[in-house]
């Protein structure tokens, strides 16, 4: 038992001991932490610091690792100088290109100003070779000749191959420095006037370039323009000035995608200057026609309408061409006021000629058609061919000025009661007055050019051409809208007018032949004399018609309208020669005495029919 309490008692102090060395195990680890937290709270700005330096000497190694490799390229600007003047190799245009762009970049690293000269000299010279590159590269795209498809022209484009070797290298001349873009660049004056020279080549090379694309086909439009129709023409001078047109547009976009310098103002002179070849081919080519048509106006009116038209018609393809350029000044406009006066003056003169027709030789028995009629029956089916420029030159000319010979003054319109009249009742009026004028001058050569009969039946076949050609069945199904009722009421009338003169100078004769007289009322032998001396005096005359209709020929090109008038002829004579007869029959002329005629109405009736047949 004591041995327990003994053990006990021992264990209790080992205990003890154990717990104080634990507590000032607790007290030693406390005070151990409390100098952690102060040894941290010590060393943490000291840490930033170092931190903020190490970042420092970062930098400081990476600018002094940039000023080495500057200096080394320093080094070997001498080798990069042989390259530069050597210019650019085929297919390393890239390497040249990236020995430009290390050279500007040193200008700004280098604080020497002999330094940033030299550089600067090297990178104007390398400007100079590539614009050459660039030169060449253009030109090898505007030489030679041109591609022939048949007589169609063919728009041409830029060759591929040569399009994707100019377009890196326009790519990087567009980067090169300007005073605009950098003031302080030395050598950025010398590249601005390189980029200028160069453009201005392209200019000059792409203007010639397309002028000869176009010469050749301007050159068969005026040959041919003289053999053409006028109609004809006009169509090909229109498609000639559309592919001009094509060639201006496709160029200024081809300019927008390889001019060096890229600024609007730039551009816009540029484009000047590549215009003004096809600006003069176009004026030589117009004024060409125009000489033409001035040569014999009444020949080529025509000619001058279609052109008018053509040039009408483009005129907003022009302006938007022309306004590119960025100047005043408008050659189609200078065109197009030339033109115009020449068909200003053709319609006054086209009158001035029909009145002139009316002084003939005299002593003429044709009694064909008149050459005023045919060209006048023409004239009026092509105007609706150009009937907006007929229109639109009337409209300027001013209603009724045409007429210069009735005391009109071209380009005058009346001051007072003016009313503004469209373009379709101008060109009414003008056919109007044409029509007036020719079928007088007509009337005037049926009288006094020609003897009576031969003048009756000219008359009637100029007029019914007229009606057929004009009326009846016109040549262009579009011409009987161009005639006002005045004017069809005034051509059918003149030829009913026409048609009685014919019978009147041809069959009243044989009429008053067997008209009654004094001496129808004698008696006997005395009144059968008179009746046969009106059988022979019909028969003679009747003679002298037949004759006559064997050389003047009525209505030769019209069948139907021959016949009609055979027709009528018949109803007129026919029945007052067996009135005649019968009248004679009544008063005892003897049967054997009628049949002893020289012909019966049944033969008359047939040798009539024979006259137009």
């Amino acid at each position: 038992m004591d041995d327990d309490s003994a053990e006990i008692e021992l264990l209790e102090q080992n205990l003890n001991k154990t717990h104080q060395i634990s507590q000032r195990m607790t007290s030693i680890l406390t005070n151990f932490d409390t100098r952690l937290v102060k040894l941290e709270k010590s060393i943490l700005p000291l840490y930033n610091s170092t931190q903020k330096l190490k970042q420092r000497a970062h930098n400081i190694d990476r600018a002094l690792l940039k000023i080495d490799e500057v200096a080394s390229s320093q080094d070997g600007i001498a080798i990069e100088e042989g390259l530069v003047l050597r210019g650019p190799q085929l297919g390393q245009l890239e390497a040249y290109i990236d020995i430009l762009e290390r050279l500007n970049a040193a200008i700004a690293f280098k604080s020497s100003d002999a330094d940033s000269r030299d550089m600067a000299r090297l990178i104007e010279t390398g400007a100079k070779k590539l614009t050459q590159l660039y030169t060449k590269l253009v030109a090898e795209g505007s030489s030679g000749s041109p591609p022939v498809s048949g007589l169609a022209f063919m728009l041409t484009e830029f060759p591929p191959p040569l399009m994707s070797s100019l377009i890196p290298l326009v790519a990087f001349l567009r980067t090169l420095p300007l005073p605009s873009t950098h003031p302080s660049h030395p050598a950025a004056s010398a590249i601005l006037n390189t980029l200028k020279d160069a453009q201005r080549g392209y200019a000059d090379m792409r203007g010639n370039w397309s002028r000869k694309t176009l010469e050749m086909h301007s050159r068969r439009v005026v040959d041919r323009a003289e053999t053409l129709d006028g109609v004809a023409a006009g169509k090909e001078f229109s498609t000639w000035i559309d592919n001009l047109l094509k060639v201006t547009e496709t160029e200024y976009t081809l300019l927008a995608e390889l001019a060096p310098l890229s600024s609007n103002t730039l551009i816009a002179s540029t484009y000047d200057t590549l215009l003004t070849p096809l600006l003069t081919l176009f004026t030589d080519t117009l004024s060409s026609l125009t000489s033409l048509i001035k040569r014999s106006l009444h020949k080529y009116t025509f000619h001058a309408l279609s052109a008018f038209s053509a040039l009408s018609i483009s005129q907003s393809r022009w302006e938007s061409v022309l306004a590119k350029r960025g100047r005043d000044g408008n050659e189609l406009r200078d065109g197009l006021n030339a033109i115009r006066g020449v068909c200003l003056r053709s319609f006054p003169e086209f009158l001035a000629d029909l009145k002139l027709a009316a002084v003939g030789k005299g002593g003429d028995l044709s009694v064909g058609l008149a050459d005023i009629t045919v060209s006048t029956v023409q004239y009026l089916n092509r105007i609706p061919d150009v009937q907006d420029a007929v229109g639109s030159a009337l409209s300027a000319l001013g209603d009724g000025n045409w007429k210069m010979g009735d005391g009109k003054q071209v380009g005058k319109t009346p001051k007072s009661n003016s009313v503004e009249v469209n373009e379709k009742v101008l060109i009414q009026h003008f056919v109007y007055d044409v029509m007036n004028t020719l079928i007088g001058s007509l009337t005037t050569l049926s009288r006094t050019q020609r003897r009576p009969p031969f003048g009756s039946v000219f008359l009637l076949n100029n007029v019914s051409y007229l009606v057929s050609h004009l009326v009846m069945r016109p040549t262009n199904p579009n011409t009987p809208s161009l005639l006002s009722k005045p004017t069809t009421d005034f051509i059918t009338s003149s030829r009913r007018t026409a048609l009685a003169g014919y019978f009147d100078a041809s069959f009243s004769p044989l009429m008053q032949a067997l008209a009654d007289d004094a001496r129808d009322k004698a008696s006997g032998s005395g009144w059968k004399a008179a009746a046969k001396e009106k059988f022979t005096r019909f028969y003679d005359l009747f003679e002298e018609v037949g004759e006559r209709h064997r050389m003047a020929k009525v209505l030769e090109e019209d069948s139907e309208e021959r016949s009609a008038v055979g027709e009528e002829v018949v109803k007129l004579v026919v029945p007052s020669l067996q009135r005649f007869m019968q009248k004679q029959k009544e008063k005892e002329f003897s049967k054997s005495e009628l049949l002893a005629l020289d012909l019966s109405p049944e033969e008359v009736e047939s040798r009539i029919r024979n006259f137009y047949k």
